[in-house]
């Protein structure tokens, strides 16, 4: 995983490290309710400079996924036991198109892009999420459950209403967070129903450089930041 494509850019008050287009870090998720890191996916930068963080996920990159801890998949196990039942994680690769990622800084959700095979662009998809959190080798986050899929046409709806609120009865959301999540998720449909960016950009007509290599997961994927920031 390459660490050393950090340019420095001036920012007004100070300077701050931005990777350069290509570069390859890590997009992280730690577990919900826990300190270990459940999700990791190899990406490849696309832009990074204060206003946002485009990165790449190639199709067959590999990556680290949870699973419950007799192998079976998490979505398969049913929605009451979901959360309580214990996990591992595993390796596997990221089947279909690729996924174009974006976030801004500091914001409480990420975006993504979806496509369809040829290219046909299929979906936007806010996942609700702390805001990202950088450190030498990529950026960390948690996952908040609920999401929003918005349509290339401007509608949307709400998705994993029903793992929101299981999460909560589980003890993994408080109301505090829950409250937090649910303004979040208005912020975000504000959003989309003015078509702000990154909605009202050109991002589905976005290609990867051919050139780019699918990026290979570490060994040390799980490990500690020693320093991390907003």
């Amino acid at each position: 995983m390459t660490e050393g494509g950090a340019v420095r850019r001036g920012q007004a008050g100070g300077t701050a490290d931005f990777w350069a287009p290509g570069t390859q870090i890590l997009w992280r998720y730690r577990e919900n309710g826990g300190a270990r890191f459940h999700i990791a996916r190899p990406v490849t930068v696309v832009r990074d400079d204060p206003e946002m963080l485009a990165v790449w996920m190639a199709p067959g990159t590999e990556c680290v996924k949870p699973v419950l801890a007799d192998g079976t998949p998490v979505h398969r196990e049913p929605l009451t036991t979901r959360y309580t039942k214990p996990r591992t994680v595993r390796r596997d690769r990221w089947s279909g198109t690729g996924v174009l990622k974006l976030a801004r800084p500091g914001e409480p959700w990420s975006v993504w892009l979806f496509w369809e095979p040829g290219w046909r662009f299929k979906n936007w998809y806010v996942n609700l999420e702390e805001p990202l959190t950088r450190w030498a080798g990529g950026v960390d986050s948690e996952d908040h459950f609920l999401d929003i899929s918005v349509q290339p046409d401007g509608t949307w709806h709400w998705r994993d209403e029903d793992e929101f609120a299981q999460a909560q009865r589980d003890g993994l959301v408080d109301s505090a967070l829950a409250g937090r999540v649910r303004e979040a998720g208005r912020a975000a449909v504000e959003v989309i129903t003015d078509w702000g960016p990154p909605f009202s950009e050109d991002w589905p007509n976005w290609r990867p450089d051919p050139a780019w290599p699918v990026p290979s997961l570490p060994q040390d994927w799980d490990r500690t930041p020693a320093h991390v920031s907003s």
